[in-house]
């Protein structure tokens, strides 16, 4: 298989390890398995990359940027926030960190911050690419509010073209609280469909919303000549937060869904359902599936549809209370990418941090496929 590669230099001001670090680790994993891109973000200190760019095209190796949109800019911008529909701030926990606090997905000021934001501290860098990150509302992690947003007055008219009246929407959910949310479908190969229509149509016009303004910033980019990738939430848990994958996807390159079974955090497929049934313990049709290989088949069935390349996001990342991988579990997740047909995987989310032995697992993999 064809492997992406990721590493996470840190914040926009943050500390990042040396690009001979970076080079020599890159260069000794594409010795063992075919690396065609190394996703690499999003410290602004153009030496990290330009040393890094040169040795990753030497070996033929596409260099993209990890950047993120409707998150995080606030450390280096000032984007327009995201409101709840019902015009509030929405709170983010305070364990769960800044990092997680989302701006307005359809401002077009928000969207020209991340063109700015590449023009300003990237574009001599020499990426072949950018891969968007955090192309969407908030989640459950930060409650109701999150997932009922965004409620500014230019998303209110957007909602209102779209035949969604907030205010109806808002009545609706104090009306019905947890049941707002009950289930009339929620198969594992695709979205949830709501019993109520208005809160359905909510969800399906805030994926049309947030897949405009992704197309925008796509579009920018490969006027550039440049390749577009996408993050994106796993197929069960993305209407959430506004992707609607035939939708987000159709001016980029490739994806990597984030089929993060073993993590504990935000994004993570468990995590996110968990948090679903904390804010919303009342909804009826919710059941919350075993993170089984069973289940990581049909993510990958739901991708399918999708036309443009696939590559899945597997964690190799390891943490004891956070993110509890092990070399079994990733040899499933790849033989299970393998066995749909993909073009290949992303091994997330940093793997200047990930375990030797978990690299181990990915070499022993690919000896065994020859």
């Amino acid at each position: 298989m064809k492997y992406i590669l990721q590493i996470h230099t840190g914040s926009w001001r943050d500390t990042a390890d040396r690009p001979e670090e970076m080079i020599r680790k890159i260069r000794e994993i594409a010795s063992r398995i075919r690396v065609e891109q190394v996703i690499i973000g999003w410290n602004t200190d153009p030496a990290v990359y330009e040393k890094t760019g040169e040795a990753l095209h030497a070996a033929g190796i596409r260099m993209i940027l990890w950047l993120p949109v409707f998150s995080e800019i606030d450390k280096i911008a000032k984007p327009d926030e995201a409101l709840d529909i019902f015009g509030k701030r929405i709170t983010t926990p305070e364990q769960v960190g800044k990092s997680f606090t989302f701006a307005c997905p359809t401002s077009p000021n928000n969207v020209r911050i991340a063109e700015e934001i590449y023009d300003k501290y990237f574009s001599g860098c020499g990426f072949d690419g950018v891969f968007l990150d955090r192309i969407r509302s908030q989640s459950f992690v930060s409650g109701v509010p999150g997932v009922l947003s965004c409620g500014c007055g230019r998303c209110r008219k957007a909602f209102l073209q779209r035949g969604v009246d907030i205010d109806e929407v808002g009545k609706l959910y104090r009306e019905k609280g947890d049941s707002f949310f009950d289930m009339a479908a929620w198969p594992l190969n695709g979205q949830f469909r709501l019993k109520n229509g208005m809160a359905q149509r909510f969800f399906e016009a805030k994926e049309e919303m947030v897949a405009g303004a992704v197309t925008e910033i796509c579009r920018y980019f490969r006027e550039k000549g440049m390749t577009v990738g996408l993050d994106l939430f796993a197929p069960a848990v993305s209407r959430f937060v506004g992707q609607r994958y035939t939708l987000i996807t159709q001016n980029a390159d490739f994806i990597k869904p984030m089929l993060y079974r073993r993590t504990d955090a935000p994004a993570g497929i468990g995590y996110e359902y968990s948090m679903f049934e904390k804010a919303a313990p009342g909804a009826r049709g919710f059941c919350k599936p075993a993170m089984d290989r069973a289940f990581l088949e049909s993510q990958l069935e739901a991708m399918g549809e999708v036309a443009c390349e696939k590559y899945p996001g597997i964690e190799l990342n390891y943490d004891a209370e956070l993110v509890r991988t092990d070399t079994d579990y990733i040899r499933e997740s790849l033989a299970a990418i393998r066995d749909c047909g993909f073009e290949g995987a992303a091994l997330s989310w940093n793997i200047m941090q990930v375990p030797n032995a978990h690299i181990e697992a990915v070499y022993r993999f690919e000896q065994e496929q020859d």
